[in-house]
């Protein structure tokens, strides 16, 4: 398809998911495709008065929806897993259009949702709480959990639906209502999700008005959800700077959060590393979404050993890589989002430079014009970690450096703010145990012959330190959208204390 067609395809794909095409014309949000850098709609923004009126319509629903059964609040996230199957293809050829994505990792991110949707509706039926022995005859001491109440859901451009996903499908089976603001980089993939989740709400028939719903808007219109009181939760997913403001901005009203935040993740590759295998995982992690992950592989450290070899690798893999536009190639690297995103590149290279790092690749590629921001895979020697080695800049650039000590390579890898994924390429036991164990990496996903990317929905997702601490997704994550109750029973005829108190009164 021309790169001339981009609006007329996404016209057809809004139709073909639900979404009327006045949706997608005379709003004052401009909406672009890094695809070939073609407005292809305008959306309407919401003004503040609308956000808090929707909030308190949430509110008012979550009140009902918190009685309904878990089991039943489950039917609602199966009917939406079944929609999401039958738009698979068309929402992840949205996804591709509009986050400029390779199909197959459009695909997958649907995917994901379908899977997470899966995955929250088993829980519908398992939302336990643990008996607790008690010191005291003839009483029970037990925990219950309850809905929390409104959940605020912000969403990062990178990946524009399954995000979402994880957290309505939690927050709905846990008995919660849902306002979601998309990044205004994607404003089109979360209208096309509301469209899909408005047909499930449908057929389940008789959900609470307002329990799910979606608003577009820049920063000034998420301020409004981070300050708002009824908005018991939020989950942000960003940047470290954005965490920064919206964290204590909640925490001042005492609200929740659940922040997923930057990654600059880290892979060590051991003398004993199955090669082959090393560098597979390390150039997905690290090219794959053209770096544009929060669990991208940007920094690795490589034993001396095999430096040389593993070098080598990875040049022949980052020159050969192929770079085009996702929607009209099978290229394994789509464009950056934007002009800023590519500025940033540029700059992190140049700031590599100067602190003595050899780069290969990098350089920007001319697909579609100079609308779009595509740009070659950067492999960058270092002679230690400097400079911007400890920052995260959202781009495919892999720093490379040698170590010689175990300890120091895992002190290394957790010597930058943000903890997220890391990983660790060995067939040592004992290596691999190390880098598991309380001495080893510091950050939430911990990996062992596998990179960084491509977390699965079962595991919870998030990291430590700088990377905000929350977890979204599977495992327990679904207690942070609960709020938990001790609750003790006495079913007997006496009084007794706890820690043998008296306090008789006659």
């Amino acid at each position: 398809m021309s790169a001339s067609s981009r609006k007329s395809e996404t016209i057809e794909l809004m139709g073909k998911l639900g979404v009327k095409p006045e949706a997608l014309e005379g709003g004052d949000l401009a909406v672009y495709s890094p695809t070939n850098g073609e407005k292809i709609a305008d959306v309407k923004k919401s003004s503040a008065s609308e956000i808090n009126a929707q909030i308190e319509k949430a509110h008012e629903a979550f009140k009902k929806w918190r009685t309904v059964p878990g089991p039943r609040r489950g039917e609602l996230v199966r009917l939406l897993g079944e929609e999401l199957r039958a738009a698979k293809d068309d929402l992840g050829r949205l996804v591709s259009l509009e986050a400029g994505k390779i199909p197959s990792e459009g695909a997958g991110e649907v995917q994901e949702m379908i899977d997470i949707c899966d995955f929250a509706v088993g829980l519908s039926r398992q939302l336990y709480g643990l008996t607790i022995a008690t010191e005291r005859q003839d009483h029970r001491m037990m925990e219950t959990w309850h809905p929390l109440g409104v959940v605020g859901v912000i969403s990062a451009f990178n990946f524009p639906v399954a995000v979402w996903s994880w957290n309505a499908a939690l927050a709905l089976a846990c008995g919660n209502a849902v306002v979601w603001k998309p990044s205004e980089k994607s404003p089109l993939t979360a209208l096309a999700c509301q469209a899909i989740l408005d047909r499930a709400l449908k057929k389940f028939g008789d959900a609470p008005e307002g329990l799910i719903t979606t608003f577009i808007a820049e920063r000034d219109g998420g301020e409004v959800m981070v300050d708002h009181e009824k908005v018991a939760l939020v989950s942000a997913t960003g940047s470290t700077r954005m965490g920064r403001q919206v964290g204590p901005r909640v925490a001042q009203r005492f609200g929740r959060t659940i922040l997923e935040l930057g990654g600059n993740n880290a892979g060590i590759v051991c003398p004993s590393a199955d090669m082959d295998m090393a560098v597979r995982a390390i150039a997905f992690g690290a090219m794959g979404t053209a770096g544009q992950r929060c669990t991208t592989t940007r920094r690795l450290f490589v034993h001396e050993s095999v430096y040389d070899d593993m070098v080598a690798q990875l040049k022949k893999a980052y020159l050969g890589v192929t770079i085009g536009d996702p929607l009209s190639s099978d290229a394994l690297v789509g464009p950056l989002i934007d002009k800023e995103a590519g500025d940033n590149m540029e700059k992190a290279l140049e700031a590599a430079k100067a602190v003595g790092g050899k780069v290969t690749g990098g350089e920007r590629v001319d697909v579609n014009g100079d609308a779009s921001y595509y740009f070659r895979p950067a492999l960058v020697e270092m002679p230690e970690q400097t400079g911007p080695m400890l920052e995260e800049t959202f781009a495919p650039i892999l720093y490379v450096t040698k170590y010689s000590d175990f300890e120091d390579a895992i002190a290394m890898q957790n010597a930058v703010g943000a903890g997220l994924s890391s990983c660790i390429f060995t067939l040592n036991v004992r290596e691999a145990e190390t880098f598991l164990s309380a001495v080893g990496s510091d950050c939430g996903i911990t990996n062992v012959n596998i990179g960084t990317s491509g977390a699965e929905v079962g595991g919870a997702f998030g990291g430590e330190k700088e990377t905000g601490g929350g977890r979204e997704s599977g495992s327990d994550a679904w207690k942070a959208y609960m709020r938990r109750a001790t609750n003790t029973v006495n079913y007997g005829t006496a009084l007794p204390l706890a820690q043998g108190v008296s306090f008789d009164i006659d």
